[in-house]
């Protein structure tokens, strides 16, 4: 029995490439994509923008934090996938496109919560 899986993508960013070279790898990801798809078990994902904002609660108060646009952990994009297991879903991670720029891939479980009636 399959379960999701989220490939959550960090670092890997483009900044260092040549127009010509970011389409190349944008086509490795296609490629990737369309893999996926064939295969059955791609339930789509999307890239994110540099940035964002990381809200906290200290004491009484809402800390809000941000944008961090040089830091190379923040998460640049996710998949949704189907695997019988986290080491099937961590195999189809490895046609990664962004290893070589540093990029890295966490792999979770999708946890399935019944909301009550």
């Amino acid at each position: 029995m399959s379960k999701k899986y989220m490939l959550i993508f960090r670092g890997g960013f483009y900044d260092a490439l040549t127009p010509d070279e970011a389409q190349k790898q944008m086509g490795k990801w296609f490629s990737w994509i369309e893999k996926l798809q064939a295969a059955g078990v791609y339930h789509g994902g999307e890239p994110l923008t540099q940035g964002g904002k990381i809200l906290s609660k200290k004491g009484a108060d809402i800390v809000v934090d941000g944008p961090f646009v040089e830091s190379k952990e923040s998460v640049a994009g996710y998949f949704l996938v189907d695997a019988e297991s986290i080491d099937k879903a961590a195999d189809m991670a490895r046609d990664y496109p962004d290893f070589h720029l540093g990029g890295k891939v966490e792999v979770r479980e999708v946890m399935k919560v019944e909301m009550p009636a």
